[in-house]
């Protein structure tokens, strides 16, 4: 009772607590019990103490270090919105200005001028939207562009121990949101830093990305022995919560025949309000 008091009581429940131990620890003084039975008493007493406040402890930091891994994730995708953002506003400017310079002459090109600004700011604005509700730090954005699903073929390479990682892109006409394709590049390749380094026995890793109409599907697969029984370790739930934010699901856990595999999908429009 004391352990779990410690461990979990909170407010005016710990202290009700804390003042009903103290006084069991003091009748048993008064009632004369010895010094050698207050002393061992005390002692369990203490002990129990430690115990759950040491645990209490250790579960508060590791809820603490989660919480910075989403941060972290939504001060990432905030960034990627960031650069898709100001392609469109660049857009738009480039077309109010060709439209103001031809408007005189060619009032058609000013109409065609004005839709496709219509269409940008739209676009614009529901990014924005998207970019307010993930973004918690003022830091400003990195100047780098974002990833796209073409760069994911860079993650094609063989290492110096002979493991070999393949990657295979397919991609259709429709455009996928530069934020998801970043997102899609980015679980990739944590999936793969991620099997280079904790897998034994590792020879291939496969990575397959899919886009079509209705979104990105992701498969990540190596053939490698875990080094350690599998845990959900913070890159995974890392990958998960940038997947989440933008409205799509990934899953990482062994393979019936061996290996390990990581599986995403992400629609095209899960990150828009």
């Amino acid at each position: 009772i004391v352990y779990a008091l410690f461990r979990w009581a909170s407010g005016r429940d710990l202290v009700i607590g804390s003042v009903l131990v103290i006084a069991s620890l003091s009748l048993t003084f008064v009632r004369g019990g010895g010094l050698l039975e207050l002393v061992g008493g005390f002692a369990l007493l203490l002990m129990s103490v430690l115990l759950g406040m040491a645990f209490r402890y250790r579960a508060g930091a590791r809820l603490r270090l989660l919480e910075r891994i989403r941060m972290h994730e939504r001060e990432q995708l905030a960034r990627d919105l960031h650069d898709t953002v100001a392609h469109h506003v660049t857009a738009i400017a480039i077309r109010a200005q060709a439209g103001t310079a031809v408007a005189p002459h060619d009032p058609s090109a000013a109409q065609d001028a004005l839709r496709v600004i219509e269409t940008e700011a739209a676009k614009t604005l529901r990014e924005l939207r998207s970019m307010v509700r993930v973004l918690r730090d003022g830091e400003t954005a990195e100047l780098a562009p974002s990833p796209g699903l073409g760069d994911i073929a860079q993650l094609a390479t063989t290492t110096p121990g002979g493991v070999v990682v393949e990657v295979a892109v397919s991609e259709t006409e429709v455009s996928i949101p530069p934020p998801v394709a970043a997102a899609v590049f980015r679980i990739a390749q944590e999936s793969v830093t991620n099997a280079l380094r904790h897998s034994r026995h590792l020879t291939r890793v496969e990575v397959v990305a899919v886009a079509d109409e209705t979104g990105v599907r992701l498969s990540v697969v190596n053939d490698g022995d875990l080094a350690a029984p599998p845990a959900p370790g913070f890159g995974l739930i890392g990958m998960s919560e940038r997947a989440a934010l933008l409205g799509g699901t990934c899953e990482a856990g062994p393979r019936p025949d061996g290996g390990w595999a990581v599986t995403a999908t992400l629609p095209r429009v899960g990150w828009a309000p």
